[in-house]
Parts: C-alpha cells; structure tokens; sequence
C-alpha cells in the first residue's frame, strides 16, 4: 500500500508557488489599499477646498450685509452689529446640526465610495 503523501510533504513540493501566491496577495492589498487611501484623500481635499471658498463667500457676504446695513441704519456700530449677531445665529444652527449636515453625509459617501466594487458584482 501506497503511503499519502502529508502536508508537510506538499508544502515542500509547492513551496515556490505558495510564497508567490502570498507576495502577489500582500501586492494586491497594498494597491487596494492605497486606491482607496487616494480615493478618501481626494475627497477631503476637495472638501477643505469647498470649505474654504464657503469660508471666503461668507466672509465677502458678511461685509457685504454689514455696509448694507450700516447704509439703511446709518450707523456702521448697528449695521456690522446686526451682521455679527445673524453670523452668531449662523455658525449656532451649524453647530447644533452638525452630524446631520456634514458628518453623517461624509461618512455616507465614504462608505459608498469605498464599497462601489463590492455592489457591482
């Protein structure tokens, strides 16, 4: 009767093979990996750059409300008051809707961009 051969005996055989199996699947994370890793970066720099124009819009509004204003009141002290206050009320309704203005949308997109392959098959 014919002895089976174990699994130290295939491991020995196949040896050259299961340590390229292993080098191209470690090969094959890294690019996953820094695909998705590139992919979230974009994004988050065109978030940053989406929040600095936001930034600049609502700094030229602010002035542009607060000369506005200083014209219909004619006082700079009210009008640029005025603008500050309403800028105050702004920034406090952002701050208390911030999870489900910025956060949770981000995190949506996120996950959706990072699991688009894994829907389409």
């Amino acid at each position: 009767m014919e002895k089976s051969p174990n699994l130290w005996e295939f491991l020995e055989e196949n040896k050259a093979q299961i340590n390229e199996y292993i080098e191209l699947r470690i090969q094959l994370f890294s690019l996953q990996f820094i695909r998705k890793s590139s992919n979230i970066a974009g994004m988050l720099i065109w978030l940053m750059v989406l929040g600095a124009m936001a930034f600049l819009i609502s700094i030229f509004a602010g002035l542009t409300l607060g000369w506005w204003l200083s014209g219909i009141f004619n006082s700079p002290v009210i009008g640029f008051g005025l603008t500050t206050l309403i800028l105050l009320f702004i920034t406090l309704l952002l701050f208390l809707l911030r999870k489900h203005l910025f956060i949770n949308p981000i995190i949506r997109i996120i996950i959706r961009e990072q699991t688009k392959e894994y829907e389409a098959v």
